[in-house]
């Protein structure tokens, strides 16, 4: 179904699963439930909450409104609306999309790996050592090029028979994986302890600008924003389509798989006094700890460890099927490529560039931090400007198809005032000093 030469959607259904599969992913299923508890439990839970509606909602709508207008991908979507000279806009989109998939196919490579070695042959016990065997080198490029073939693939077949198709099968099966896992871990003996672990509020925590970059960064990387993936999937929309309503059930729906995901890892970690076990790392748990807890559990361990890993490979083929989209749209609208071309060559070269953190954990953590606090944020303080200040006709197009909407004012008021004071205050006192450092470290 197309308008023009366009693809569409065939239906809003449809649409919406690959929106939530594009916003639900790593981010969910591990980091945020472990920047929770990191930082301030309930009190980081209630702080992501709050910039999530004031500034993520906002830039969300946003992406939809520009990409449902102009029926363009970025860099196009920018020219419609603003001429040429915001076509680099776009192009820092196309640059995020790219760069972001480049190394987080690495860690779904990582999923891959202990989902198939789950079935094969159960956990390693001696998880640490592992770990430390798989995450870096041959080995890791290998499942970093097979996940890559696997979203290559989806991706080539187009909107409604590869991306739409796919979510319509993948996403419903996450959501009761998720739920089913919830439900379980909730019988466990050491539940209690984890849930305290998880969601003990620290409201001192929510004074620290470190806090306030991870609760903001978790807020545009789990809605897929910055990158111009939600963009790109609203630019195959019909003008029926109720745009604020679509961007509150995204939204709602990532918030709630990410905080359940938080109450299966939880209840593991401390039913099987694991709990020393987590270190200063994301990484540490999720590829260490956890297998380490599934091994423990004998056989209904290594059955629980298979679904919670097929979880997690579902939640980053989802999200990365919307990343390659996002640079194979640009090439189709800028170039003139046919998509089976665009997807080939430019999954490869998104291959070979997540080379080096497939061959080297620290580059992959420095290559993060590039992505998340400076092209995320960076590309939504752009991006809210241009629809608040530049673009014609933003409020119009949001309120087409959602039959009125007097609050669409206030929306455009966030994105001129709220929204860019906020992020410009977070890139400049955290976010970019952060990132420098960590760069730095590696010479």
């Amino acid at each position: 179904m197309a308008v023009g030469s366009r693809e569409q959607w065939t239906s809003h259904y449809g649409f919406t699963l690959a929106a939530i599969g594009s916003a639900v992913g790593l981010g969910n299923m591990w980091r945020f439930s472990y920047l929770s508890a990191e930082n301030g439990g309930a009190a980081f839970v209630i702080l992501y909450l709050v910039i999530t509606l004031i500034v993520g909602l906002p830039v969300l709508l946003a992406e939809f409104v520009l990409g449902r207008g102009s029926q363009k991908s970025p860099i196009q979507a920018l020219a419609h609306y603003g001429g040429n000279a915001w076509k680099p806009l776009g192009l820092v989109f196309v640059a995020a999309g790219f760069l972001i998939l480049s190394y987080y196919a690495v860690i779904a490579g990582w999923t891959v790996r202990y989902g198939l070695e789950g079935i094969a042959g159960g956990f390693n016990a001696n998880a640490a050592a592992h770990f430390g065997e798989v995450a870096e080198g041959l080995d890791a490029f290998g499942y970093h090029v097979l996940f890559m073939a696997v979203t290559t693939f989806i991706v080539a077949g187009g909107v409604s028979r590869g991306i739409e198709r796919t979510a319509l099968l993948l996403m419903p099966a996450l959501a009761l994986i998720v739920v089913g896992l919830a439900c379980y871990a909730a019988t466990l003996s050491g539940a209690s302890q984890g849930y305290a672990y998880y969601l003990k509020p620290d409201f001192s925590k929510l004074l620290s600008l470190d806090v306030l970059k991870d609760a903001t960064g978790q807020a545009f990387f789990s809605l897929s924003l910055g990158m111009g993936a939600m963009l790109t999937f609203a630019s195959y929309l019909g003008r029926d389509v109720n745009l604020p309503r679509q961007s509150a059930i995204i939204a709602g729906s990532d918030i709630g798989i990410a905080f359940v995901a938080g109450l299966v890892v939880f209840p593991l970690i401390f039913a099987l006094d694991l709990s020393e076990d987590v270190g200063a790392s994301t990484v540490g748990a999720l590829f260490i700890t956890l297998p380490k807890a599934f091994a423990g559990m004998g056989a209904v361990g290594r059955a629980v460890g298979i679904l919670f890993f097929a979880a997690l490979v579902v939640g980053a083929l989802t999200s990365a099927i919307s990343l390659l989209e996002v640079v194979v749209a640009s090439a189709i609208d800028s170039l003139g490529w046919l998509r089976r071309r665009a997807a080939v060559v430019l999954g490869i070269a998104i291959t070979a560039l997540g080379a080096p953190s497939a061959w080297k954990t620290d580059v992959l953590g420095a290559v993060d931090q590039v992505a998340n606090n400076i092209f995320l944020l960076g590309g939504g303080l752009a991006l809210s400007i241009f629809v608040g200040w530049y673009m014609a006709g933003s409020v119009e197009e949001a309120r087409e198809g959602s039959g009125g909407g007097g609050w669409l004012g206030i929306w455009r008021g966030l994105l001129r005032y709220a929204v860019p004071v906020f992020l410009f205050f977070v890139l400049i006192y955290d976010a970019i000093p952060s990132t420098f450092s960590t760069i730095t470290s590696l010479f």
